[in-house]
């Protein structure tokens, strides 16, 4: 429903704006989600005993994801509008299919940097420095399929630096202890949707030369995604532990396992269609464990 109504909100802008919505993937939310939820985790840990999650900075970091999400599909598209025009599912990105000039992406890509920097400055000093530190990320990201077969290790990288940012951002520095092993869950959550995302592109990839982990795992998939899932899970109780959440948070895990588990059972990496669902379903992932960390501080 809510993908729905973002692709509605797209259509009924001003025709000259939807190409620039659509460069941003306004109206794909998920991977907006993706990259706010490992923020609304650590924002929730970072909570004191017994209150509610802080919702200025949950609403501040939505509004980063939006603008950071968008410009990291900016940069990936600039990158990559040749690659676009060979693979079918990609072939009508407004890059690619010349709706925008790459002149008029990078000034757009400017205003997005620049709004998502004054998102950035609402912060402290510590959480300033951390965040910019992540742009090298972001920028070199897109390059990565064209060199190693691990680009999935390096979006997780990119996309879970929220995890470290959300709990510096409410207690002015990180406590490792807790940070480190949430940040190593969220890179092993990537892990998992992206290389079933990676899936619906795979004969393309061939065809033109770019590498992602679906290709290097190939029938091997499901056992390295099970191994990534474990990792995740183990990584989420180390967190846990490290903060003295209590039997809700650690039910959430569980439920999260058991999420993981079905969605990995149940993959066919043979059909796109089935890959996005299950890429798309990972969302239900994140809010359960958020919805854990808000009954377990509670």
């Amino acid at each position: 429903p809510l993908s729905f109504s973002m692709a509605e909100l797209v259509r009924a802008a001003p025709g000259p704006l939807q190409p620039y919505l659509r460069l941003m993937r306004l109206h794909q939310p998920t991977g907006t989600w993706l990259l706010y939820l490992p923020c609304t985790w650590s924002i929730g840990l970072a909570a004191e005993s017994g209150c509610f999650p802080d919702w200025q900075m949950l609403s501040l970091f939505g509004v980063g994801a939006v603008l950071m999400r968008g410009a990291g599909c900016t940069i990936n598209d600039m990158w990559d509008r040749d690659y676009d025009k060979k693979v079918v599912r990609t072939a009508r990105r407004p890059l690619a299919a010349g709706e925008i000039s790459t002149f008029r992406s990078f000034i757009f890509l400017g205003g997005q940097l620049s709004l998502a920097l004054c998102v950035l400055l609402c912060l402290n000093y510590y959480s300033i420095v951390l965040g910019t530190a992540s742009l090298s990320l972001v920028v070199t990201y897109p390059l990565m399929k064209r060199i190693t077969y691990w680009p999935q290790l390096v979006l997780g990288l990119t996309f879970n630096w929220g995890a470290l940012l959300g709990w510096s951002a409410i207690k002015g520095s990180c406590e490792w202890s807790v940070c480190l092993p949430l940040y190593f869950a969220g890179v092993m959550w990537t892990l998992v949707y992206d290389t079933i995302y990676a899936h619906q592109d795979k004969k393309d990839d061939i065809i033109i030369g770019v590498k992602s982990t679906a290709l290097q795992f190939k029938e091997y998939t499901k056992q390295w995604l099970s191994g990534f899932s474990l990792a995740m899970l183990l990584s989420l109780c180390m967190a846990g532990m490290n903060c003295n959440q209590t039997f809700p948070y650690y039910s959430a895990v569980a439920a999260v396992g058991a999420h993981l588990a079905h969605q990995i059972y149940t993959l066919d990496i043979d059909k796109p269609e089935d890959c996005w669902k299950k890429f798309a379903s990972n969302r239900t992932v994140g809010v359960l464990l958020f919805t854990g960390i808000v009954l377990g501080n509670l």
